[in-house]
């Protein structure tokens, strides 16, 4: 544990120690004092949190606290209580955390659940006159980062106030929980190591969203689907703002419920979405206008918030599968092989088709394949065909060999018969489809090439500034690989657990 603050103290001095996650809080803390007093710059809170509490402190009430009031001996500035263990404690054992000169109190409650009645939590801590009420619970929508946003607005002019949600659902109120009134936030010392549901790397919230120049006048923008959990587009994006200058944060909001999304479109307010799956289609009938080639399309990616209020859609998507083609092949004529008949695809086949390219679709359901065939003019591939034909290219716009598709792979290498083959999945860099074209020395597209231009249109459309593109491919690698890195690291860390 000093051994990780030491890592981090000199970045951000500001130090949650997790005592709880220690077998042995007492006998760690001479350590931790050391620590303190070689580090006068940082900060400390000391907590120890009960696991009938969430924590994992196997001790009773009298030995958190004694473990609360010894920290604060040992140079700690902060101490956090959860609710429960204020609420069971007797008169002697707020006489010893309060005798302690100089600590503050944080009084806290975590909610693992849902997101509740905030105020009545909030009356409850203000009856103990801590120093700092902690308020965290969990976002299972979209729209309860809202209903934390205003309780913090409201409450935080006559209290210090703490407020975050967990969960994947909860980043929106890590970011903009500080800009609408909390005191602090939270985040992990290191990538890969939060001990909350949701909590993200301090040096992602410094570096990536910028948390310490996030203010009233930052314009949000997101990418809205489920999952996005692991989407670089947060990583390109803000990338591209900091390299432009422009005030704005971009996050991952994970939901599948698009009403959830659209009322929060409205209440935080967004002011542009990139949107993944499911959502491409879905989204439609709650725009008040679309480009000429999302309403042909039916689907659209990216949504401006206009200064109306009104949503406005566009799809980007097609001049990110047809422009990096068209720098390797001309398009007009060329017989085309589509997988997939989705959001992806249909962006796909309809811009090949306004090329003048022959496209030939191929899904595992026929009818739907069948369907969008008809509306763009295409033609349907039967599976036993493809040993006996030849294409020109051949385009995945399917999940299919994205990190953590388990799906079977949709061509085997006898039926990969094409003089290019792009793959529109990113992440992994080298997809199966990709490392078989590899193999049969075909020429290839990764998807990382479509994945930058089409993020590279939204941010036009966003900002009306040139993009950055450079940049943003630099950073979208330098992702990918950090995430291959981790991978390939998980295993090694489990088998040691073991």
């Amino acid at each position: 544990m000093v051994e990780k603050a030491n890592g981090v103290v000199r970045e951000t001095p500001f130090l949650e120690f997790r005592l709880d996650y220690l077998e042995k809080p007492l006998p760690g803390l001479a350590k931790i004092k050391q620590f303190l007093s070689e580090h006068t710059e940082a900060t400390a809170i000391a907590t120890c949190r009960r696991s009938v509490n969430g924590g994992k402190f196997a001790g009773s009430l009298a030995a958190e606290i004694e473990v609360l009031v010894k920290a604060a001996a040992s140079g700690f500035h902060m101490m956090d209580l959860e609710l429960e263990s204020a609420e069971e404690a007797q008169a002697a054992d707020w006489k010893k955390l309060r005798e302690q000169p100089g600590i503050g109190l944080i009084v806290s409650y975590h909610d693992f659940k849902a997101t509740g009645n905030l105020d009545a939590v909030c009356t409850r801590i203000q009856k103990f006159q801590p120093e700092f009420v902690k308020i965290v619970p969990t976002a299972k929508h979209l729209t309860d980062n809202v209903t934390m946003m205003r309780f913090l607005e409201k409450v935080s002019d006559h209290a210090n106030i703490i407020g975050i949600c967990m969960g994947d659902a909860g980043v929106i109120s890590r970011v903009l929980g500080v800009r609408a009134g909390s005191a602090f936030t939270f985040a992990a010392a290191t990538a890969g190591e939060a001990t909350a549901p949701g909590q993200i790397a301090a040096r992602t919230l410094i570096e990536t969203y910028r948390i310490d120049q996030v203010d009233a006048a930052t314009k949000v923008y997101g990418v809205v689907g489920n999952p996005v959990r692991h989407s670089l587009s947060p990583v390109m994006l803000n990338a591209a703002f900091r390299r432009e200058t422009v005030n704005a944060v971009y996050l991952a909001l994970q939901t599948s419920d698009l009403k959830d999304l659209i009322k929060l479109v409205q209440e935080i307010p967004l002011q542009g979405l990139s949107v993944t799956m499911p959502f491409k289609q879905e989204i439609m009938p709650f725009l008040e206008k679309t480009d000429p080639l999302s309403a042909k399309i039916g689907a659209c990616n990216t949504i401006l918030r206009a200064q109306d209020g009104k949503l406005y859609g566009f799809n980007t998507d097609v001049q990110g599968i047809t422009a990096p083609m068209e720098k390797r092949m001309p398009l007009k004529g060329a017989k085309i092989l589509v997988l997939g008949a989705g959001g992806s695809a249909r962006a796909a086949v309809f811009g090949l088709k306004d090329k003048g390219a022959e496209v030939h679709i191929l899904n595992r359901t026929p009818e739907t394949a069948q369907k969008l065939a008809r509306q763009a003019g295409a033609k349907v591939c039967k599976r036993e065909a493809l040993a006996k034909t030849t294409f020109d290219a051949i385009v995945n716009a399917t999940p299919v060999g994205m990190a953590g598709n388990k799906s079977a792979p949709l061509l085997t290498a006898g039926e990969l018969k094409a003089k290019l083959v792009f793959d529109l999945v990113y992440n992994p860099l080298e997809t199966p489809l990709i490392r078989m074209a590899r193999q049969a020395n075909i020429p290839f597209i990764t998807g990382v090439e479509m994945f930058v231009q089409q993020g590279a249109r939204q941010f036009e459309i966003w900002t009306g500034k040139p993009a950055p593109e450079e940049e943003m491919l630099r950073v979208v690698l330098h992702g990918l690989k950090q995430q291959q890195e981790a991978a390939a690291e998980a295993p090694v860390k489990a088998a040691k657990g073991k």
